[in-house]
């Protein structure tokens, strides 16, 4: 799934010894020294991606301004689906960025939310 969250960036994070590598989203920025905040799960509060040793870099993400429902689309996949024959799930949102890119968000019959960006076609609500 493609990365998305309020800022629009992404902290990355080698790992240490004791660490793995990871990418954290930028939670808000410093306003004193405009360093990138990260939350610290094991601290409950934000810190700066520069208090770690192992950080690398920022990597832009899309930024959500917007979600607007499916409205009856369909992600349709020619060899996804059982024995590779098709798969044909529902559009549950379609996720708009401060770019204005759209992307199909889909939920599967077990509830697993993911984007369609891999389907073959997206299909309108009155073709079949």
């Amino acid at each position: 799934m493609r990365c998305f969250n309020g800022t629009g960036w992404l902290a990355i994070f080698t790992g240490t010894e004791t660490m793995i590598g990871r990418i954290v989203d930028v939670d808000a920025w410093d306003a004193a020294t405009g360093v990138a905040l990260v939350v610290d799960p094991q601290r409950g509060t934000r810190r700066p991606v520069t208090d770690y040793p192992d950080f690398s870099h920022l990597e832009r993400a899309d930024q959500v301004v917007a979600a607007i429902p499916g409205g009856g689309w369909r992600a349709y996949w020619k060899d996804e689906g059982p024995d590779n024959g098709p798969l044909t799930e529902q559009v549950l949102a379609w996720l708009v960025t401060s770019k204005g890119r759209a992307t199909p968000i889909t939920v599967d019959a077990h509830g697993h939310v993911d984007d369609a960006e891999s389907a073959d076609r997206l299909l309108p609500p009155d073709e079949e």
